[in-house]
């Protein structure tokens, strides 16, 4: 798909991974929509900087696990730009819970992450899937984790939101085909991100020394796998693992 001119919906655009998917969209070309859920400074700001590189760009706010708020954000992406051809899902949310205390993962905890993670990313997919089938044109990129692959991570109830939406991933490819591709990354621990900052400092000072090559994963790296994924014209129902060698 050429990228120039298309416009995107990036979830969690405010944050340390959604900023640099912001950048990455609007080096190629693309206009795009910062969602936020919370922090309007943030998502303007993440606007103001990618606006300088030649694209539109807008923030809109719209809590994910709201199915109504997530219509009226397509709608309004709608009426921004005249069509959205690429969805990035990287909303989400996680706190540490140690997998054997089973007590402080509580049923409102579970069920928060459950409703961010997993139910937003299938809001926003239900949302603009009538859009780009009917442009019979479109690009979906979830972000996932390794914890989706393997059971670890900040907590049992993150892991199992983000096994959810790789499986997800495979089922909206089938769903959604051949108009619509349906692809996600999984990255290892990274930097300056609202899911690092849920880590404790002693698991981030040791987190390098638990890959193959000795390094965090370049949230830039995970950015240019998604452009990849919205390039492809052969590619759907794919989880690529970004996490170093970890795994």
């Amino acid at each position: 798909m050429e990228l120039k001119g298309c416009a995107a919906i990036v979830t969690g655009g405010s944050g340390g991974l959604g900023q640099r998917i912001c950048r990455a969209l609007a080096l190629n070309g693309v206009n795009v929509v910062v969602n936020y859920a919370e922090s309007e400074t943030k998502a303007k700001s993440v606007v103001d900087d990618i606006v300088k590189l030649g694209v539109h760009a807008v923030a809109l706010r719209a809590d994910v696990t709201d199915p109504a708020a997530v219509s009226r954000m397509v709608e309004q992406a709608k009426a921004e730009f005249g069509r959205v051809d690429i969805l990035v899902n990287d909303a989400a949310f996680n706190k540490e819970v140690a997998f054997p205390d089973l007590d402080s993962l509580t049923h409102e905890l579970w069920n928060h992450i459950l409703a961010t993670n997993l139910t937003g990313t299938f809001n926003c997919i239900k949302a603009i899937a009538p859009l780009m089938k009917a442009q019979s044109q479109g690009r979906i990129i979830n972000i996932s984790s390794g914890a989706g692959i393997v059971p670890r991570g900040s907590s049992i109830a993150y892991a199992v939101s983000k096994a959810g939406m790789i499986h997800l991933t495979k089922c909206m490819a089938v769903a959604l085909a051949p108009a619509v591709t349906v692809n996600s990354i999984a990255p290892g621990f990274m930097e300056g991100t609202r899911m690092s900052a849920n880590w404790s400092a002693e698991y981030a000072a040791t987190a390098a020394d638990r890959t193959l090559l000795r390094r965090t994963v370049d949230k830039d790296d995970v950015a240019e796998q998604l452009i990849t994924f919205c390039r492809s014209d052969s590619v759907t129902g794919q989880t690529v693992l970004m996490d170093c060698g970890r795994l």
